[in-house]
């Protein structure tokens, strides 16, 4: 009988459990279950469009109900291990028994003492706290992230909260991403001195890395605030990668879940950094994640150079043995999203208009910032822009800036990190949209010049869960092999069209200037060519 591995993804809005076959990566299971609190799962403020929080509580009933749903019929005894992701950096605020203060009749229903979404930006001053601090006293932190900090990430996020929810902070423990938090869960660890942390959380976001001893010290934190001095005894020394056991299935669980008692449980690691494992991530090969935002995720050797700019160069972070390298985009399908609304039109109506278009013929260029910069310039507070509206500008029209927008601020990583020495030899996109969008992939394969391949799974990241339950559990002995034996890729591609790439070139130096005289301080881009030059464009393609 056919050893099977369950894996969990954890997205902003729902929770996804998918069963595999080991030998193949045959699906032969799947659930998901949208989360019940909160906004379609993220509590939001109206008065401040920089907060998003998460109810724990989801990520457990979400356990429950998709994993009974996924394994219904299964033989359960033949569900090697688990794997987890999750969204990140979303930290958790805990008590000294590993349990949520949100579960407590005190804190339940309080925003701040919730899950910190990954897409909550509203320590954007404690980043930039952070990252002067860093630069001041020489500290070497800032090196495997970039060069700055973010408001995404852990450190700001905690600060942040110590300052306006000085009663929250003071009643936790210590804090929880949530990838650390929901495998610990369901192995029923209650000390969180025990639980093992992934070092994808740690070293992405947390600025953990063996070479200066683990987190930051402790008197760089509390040069911050002591609050956070103090609570650095309180973390942890060491952080593991994925595929190692975090623990086995706890009693508890496995009756209300239909496990097996015992089942291993892999270290969690974030949806993005697995997606690729589920795509087949190997050196040159970059997947892009893409989803509300995007995630760019290579792995390379230990002679992997720094990369200014991108969120974080770590090893372990995805495949042990080697360094992760991630960067990304804060909002892509978000962007697509808040056109559709803005204009009351679907997304299909938006599409068919849009693939009508020629590259060039809106006369439009966007910056795709509506959520904030998250790399090159990791900076929360850049908004969007359109450039080039007439009286003429239709919905499509708009709706094909922004997909062109988005593979612009794709090309523009990408030349980043090939300017620092790391190849990027293809490209293999996941998610919703490059399922869904085959003018969204086309336009990506124009801008960038290079074929987009499509993971074979359409649930990559609940893939690559799976692989890590399955490497955890000893089905394969490593993860090449598990990967090898378990992913691959679509027959179909997307390649290059030569005259839309030489449009596209076009508009992209154009897309630079944007890029450029509004994102990078101090400069002096002359744009004033940038209006006529679409128009005059417009006029060559449209004739």
């Amino acid at each position: 009988m056919s050893k099977l591995a369950l894996g969990l993804d954890y997205g902003t809005n729902s929770v996804r459990a998918l069963v595999v076959d080991v030998a193949n990566g045959d699906e032969v299971g799947t659930a998901v279950w949208q989360y019940a609190r909160g906004q379609q799962g993220v509590f939001t403020d109206p008065k401040d469009p920089h907060l998003a929080r998460q109810h724990p509580r989801d990520w457990a009933d979400g356990f429950f109900e998709t994993v009974r749903e996924a394994i219904k019929g299964l033989p359960t005894d033949q569900i090697v291990g688990v794997g987890v992701d999750t969204t990140g950096s979303t930290p958790l605020p805990v008590n000294a028994h590993n349990s949520p203060l949100a579960f407590t009749e005190k804190f339940s229903g309080d925003k701040d003492a919730m899950a910190w979404l990954w897409k909550d930006h509203t320590s954007f001053a404690e980043a930039d706290e952070i990252t002067q601090l860093a630069r001041k006293r020489g500290e070497p932190y800032l090196a495997k992230c970039g060069g700055t900090y973010s408001s995404e990430w852990f450190w700001s996020k905690i600060l942040h909260c110590a300052r306006i929810a000085p009663e929250v902070f003071d009643a936790a423990h210590t804090w929880m991403e949530a990838q650390d938090w929901i495998p610990a869960w369901i192995c029923g660890i209650a000390d969180p001195a025990t639980v093992p942390r992934g070092v994808c959380a740690a070293g992405h976001k947390a600025m953990y890395h063996p070479s200066w001893g683990g987190l930051p010290s402790a008197e760089f934190l509390s040069a911050l605030d002591p609050r956070l001095g103090a609570l650095r005894a309180r973390l942890y020394d060491t952080a593991v990668p994925a595929g190692g056991r975090a623990g086995g299935v706890c009693r508890e669980v496995a009756e209300k879940s239909g496990l097996a008692t015992g089942t291993p449980v892999s270290v969690g690691a974030f949806d993005a950094h697995l997606g690729a494992v589920g795509s087949g991530v190997k050196p040159g090969t970059m997947v892009k994640i893409i989803g509300t935002s995007t995630c760019d995720i290579m792995v390379g050797g230990a002679d992997t150079p720094d990369i200014p700019g991108v969120c974080g160069v770590v090893p372990g972070s995805v495949i042990p043995g080697m360094v992760g390298i991630e960067a990304g985009q804060s909002a892509v399908g978000d962007l697509f999203d808040w056109c559709a609304r803005l204009t009351s039109r679907s997304h299909d109506e938006l599409n068919d208009g849009a693939a009508r278009l020629r590259p060039g013929e809106s006369g439009l260029l966007a910056l795709d910032w509506n959520n904030g910069n998250r790399t090159i310039l990791v900076d929360p507070l850049l908004t969007g822009l359109i450039v080039g509206q007439t009286l003429h500008t239709s919905p499509a029209e708009v709706y094909r800036a922004l997909i062109e927008a988005t593979a612009f601020g794709a090309r523009r990583i990408i030349e980043q990190i090939r300017a620092s020495g790391v190849r990027v030899d293809e490209i293999v996109m996941c998610g919703g949209i490059a399922e869904k969008s085959p003018l969204t992939m086309q336009v990506y394969a124009d801008v960038c010049d290079m074929p987009m391949k499509i993971s074979r799974s359409a649930q990559t990241c609940a893939l690559g869960a799976a692989v890590c339950g399955a490497v955890a559990g000893g089905a394969h002995k490593d993860f090449s092999s598990a990967i090898a034996a378990m992913t691959g890729v679509k027959e179909t591609a997307y390649n290059p069209v030569p005259a839309s790439v030489a449009i596209y070139d076009k508009l992209y130096q154009m897309y630079l200037q944007l890029h450029d005289g509004f994102g990078v301080a101090g400069g002096r881009q002359d744009m004033s060519n940038v209006m006529k030059s679409l128009l005059a464009l417009r006029r060559e393609v449209v004739g």
